[in-house]
């Protein structure tokens, strides 16, 4: 590529993007054109610069990374995200993938290999952590069998936290009840919608009515 690739990073810890930026700025091909501390901002700076390639991570205030990803690929359908994060559940994996992500890479991996995985992004190539690939792969042997389970996808906690939202909590309510932060019911409500495949927390309510995860 004549012009470089550009890159846009999304992580809320400003010194996991200061560690990229300086490997990043080592690269002659390799520009970066924005950072973002949240999900929202993110898609902001992809909607202006189009980039090549975001590296996103995934828990973050507001809207998460596997929501970002989903508006991303809406206003800027050639940028290519790779997930940078440090989970491997099943419950952040497959969301991802099915977001539009095109790599999933842990935050242990060398930087060789991260500089290997954005080349290969650029040229629409994908890099799965081989830990994660595992994971998918269990994913998909299973499929046939959680298919029967509507809520099969969702692990315990996330099914009290659908709970309650049936039951019209607030995420702040939900975060009391269950002893945990708002970030982290964040998180999960965004997990849920992503997972179900549903828009908001309403339709996330009637479909737990609807499917007799509530009476």
């Amino acid at each position: 590529m004549s012009q470089g690739i550009t890159v846009v990073l999304v992580d809320d810890h400003a010194i996991v993007r200061q560690g990229l930026r300086a490997l990043l700025e080592t690269q002659a091909e390799i520009s970066i054109v924005g950072e973002a501390s949240s999900g929202e901002e993110g898609v902001r700076l992809c909607a202006e610069h189009a980039p090549d390639i975001v590296l996103m991570d995934l828990v973050m205030p507001g809207m998460n990374g596997v929501e970002a990803t989903r508006e991303i690929k809406k206003v800027s359908p050639r940028t290519q995200v790779i997930v940078l994060t440090s989970y491997h559940e099943d419950e952040h994996i497959m969301p991802s993938i099915r977001a539009g992500a095109l790599s999933y890479l842990l935050k242990d991996i060398g930087p060789n290999e991260l500089l290997e995985a954005i080349r290969k992004a650029a040229n629409g190539e994908t890099t799965i952590h081989p830990r994660v690939a595992a994971k998918m792969m269990q994913a998909l042997h299973g499929s046939d069998t959680r298919e029967e389970n509507p809520f099969a996808q969702l692990s315990k906690r996330e099914i009290e936290v659908l709970r309650l939202i049936a039951d019209g909590l607030s995420n702040t309510q939900i975060g009391e009840a269950l002893f945990i932060s708002e970030k982290t019911v964040k998180s999960h409500v965004g997990n849920i919608l992503s997972k179900l495949h549903l828009a908001d927390r309403t339709q996330a309510a009637v479909f737990a009515w609807r499917s007799g995860l509530v009476e």
